[in-house]
């Protein structure tokens, strides 16, 4: 495991406070076009087959991808495994939409660096009502006045193949695109790409708000505390299964080293069984574990 610190470089007068947001016209056009995509094509092609592409897609991407690949291989490196393995996990977490392997790191571990200090910008802590954080977080960016400067991990500095999905990846996407259309027409690809991708990033955002915004405490459990931290996460109720483990923030602040995100009994972490399925079958080892006591 590598801790988010070894990558983002803190210098005196670093503030994680002061700063503004500002739209963002890439990210802004990116979600927007992939929604409308959705809408219009997904309701005038429509049929079973697109939605049941789109229902794989989804699973594929957001388990292998963002979960596996992304977040507990990638950001964390809370286990190891072949090199191939780790190309092709980025490359579907690539696929989610949200960015490539650097900008995924760069915006996680800013985000964790500033939740751990006694307090930061409401936009790395989702401070705000639902409507002006969606708003920021997928049609904006913060430019902070005086940030940390980041230096990727050496996972990523040595592999020219991840630097090559940084590069493209929003481009990624053609190859499936073009791969749904020749099986199901153009149908498949408003709603396997356009929807797949759109879903995720409104996910993503939904998940995170709830996470770590305190109000809607009916949404929320969790039993740790991170004394000294701004932000605390909470575990998101019903969610487990949907997110792949994802809405275990709770969790995964107290243990952000941990391959296991499901901790708990009743806390069901698809994500961490396939990650035991692939251990077992010697494509995955030095697995990371947190093994929580009895408070």
């Amino acid at each position: 495991m590598r801790d988010i610190m070894e990558r983002i470089r803190v210098t005196p007068g670093c503030d994680p406070v002061a700063g503004c947001v500002r739209w963002d016209p890439v990210k802004s056009l990116w979600w927007s076009a992939m929604t409308a995509g959705w809408i219009v094509g997904g309701a005038l092609r429509f049929s079973w087959g697109a939605v049941g592409a789109f229902l794989v897609a989804c699973a594929v991407v957001l388990c292998g991808g963002h979960s596996l690949g992304m977040h507990r291989r990638l950001i964390h490196e809370s286990f190891d495994c072949p090199h191939w393995l780790t190309l092709a996990g980025a490359w579907l977490g690539t696929l989610v939409g949200l960015g490539g392997p650097r900008t995924m790191m760069h915006t996680h571990d800013l985000r964790d660096w500033a939740q751990r200090q006694p307090d930061c910008h409401p936009y790395l802590r989702h401070g705000h009502g639902p409507w002006r954080d969606f708003w920021w977080q997928v049609h904006g960016r913060l430019v902070l006045d005086s940030p940390p400067s980041f230096r990727p991990s050496a996972l990523y500095r040595d592999s020219r193949a991840l630097q090559f999905l940084q590069a493209g990846a929003f481009a990624q996407q053609l190859p499936v695109a073009a791969a749904l259309f020749l099986i199901g027409g153009p149908g498949w690809v408003a709603w396997a790409v356009c929807g797949r991708v759109s879903l995720g990033i409104f996910g993503h955002w939904a998940v995170g708000w709830v996470a770590h915004n305190p109000t809607p405490q009916r949404w929320q459990s969790g039993r740790f505390h991170n004394a000294g931290h701004c932000t605390q996460g909470r575990n998101v109720r019903g969610f487990g299964l949907i997110t792949f483990g994802e809405a275990y923030h709770n969790n995964h602040h107290a243990f952000p080293e941990s391959a296991r995100l499901g901790l708990l009994p009743g806390q069901p972490d698809p994500g961490w069984w396939v990650l035991c399925a692939l251990r077992r079958m010697g494509l995955v080892w030095n697995v990371n574990e947190a093994r929580p006591t009895p408070m």
